[in-house]
């Protein structure tokens, strides 16, 4: 991949993407982070392939425009818990501490997102190896092992070996949600597909998944604006 700049106010970076399956020049702007990639074909020039993004800058910058803003985590800053947004405060003490209203952080400031990152990984894989155990007891399965990570792409994927993988985000998300990805994930565990079969297993460990799986798909992007200094 190669990395060139729109300029204008501001400038827009690219990245540009050859692809030997791609049959024409694309741009995907991501939701997540704001990236702007432009795949094209072997074969064609990079000029090319950068005449078309000219070509298409009132449109890049119209969809760069709608996207929300990141937020760096720091004091003051109101970061969602288990579904509810709360305001980070310097804390006391070695331990993160967690209010109705409030994250209680201690520590230097400039490691308050990184102190907090950590405590959301370790919060995350306590709920979710509950969760996992829960579901998988009820389908009648059993999982290899547990890996939280954070990805941009999935909320969780279950692999042929029984391995689960979730994102650590998830704890920001309602525990409603948290508890439809577990579900959705250890249902993997008999059917390796998103067959009728399959929905009709997370229904069975979970009950209604529909409405935790709208709010991923209106509400999940955000939880990646969240910026922990990394």
């Amino acid at each position: 991949m190669v990395n060139h700049v729109l300029h204008g106010t501001p400038d827009v970076p690219l990245i540009l993407r050859r692809s030997g399956r791609a049959r024409r020049i694309s741009l995907r702007i991501s939701q997540l982070d704001g990236r702007v990639t432009l795949t094209m074909p072997n074969g064609i020039p990079e000029a090319e392939a950068l005449a078309f993004a000219k070509q298409k800058e009132s449109w890049i910058r119209a969809h760069l425009g709608q996207r929300q803003e990141d937020v760096p985590v720091a004091l003051g800053s109101q970061i969602p818990v288990q579904g509810v947004m709360r305001r980070v405060e310097q804390g006391q003490g070695r331990r993160v501490v967690i209010e109705d209203s409030a994250i209680l952080v201690p520590g230097p400031v400039d490691r308050i997102g990184a102190r907090l990152k950590g405590h959301f990984k370790q919060m995350a894989r306590e709920r979710l190896v509950g969760a996992s155990d829960v579901y998988a007891e009820r389908l009648g399965r059993s999982y290899e092992r547990i890996s939280i990570r954070d990805t941009r792409s999935r909320w969780g994927s279950c692999s042929s070996n029984g391995t689960l993988m979730y994102s650590w985000r998830l704890i920001m998300a309602p525990d409603v949600v948290l508890d439809y990805v577990a579900a959705h994930e250890v249902a993997h565990l008999a059917e390796m597909n998103h067959s009728p079969a399959f929905w009709a297993g997370v229904q069975n460990i979970f009950g209604d998944y529909k409405p935790a799986r709208s709010w991923l798909k209106k509400e999940g992007n955000a939880l990646h604006r969240f910026r922990f200094g990394d």
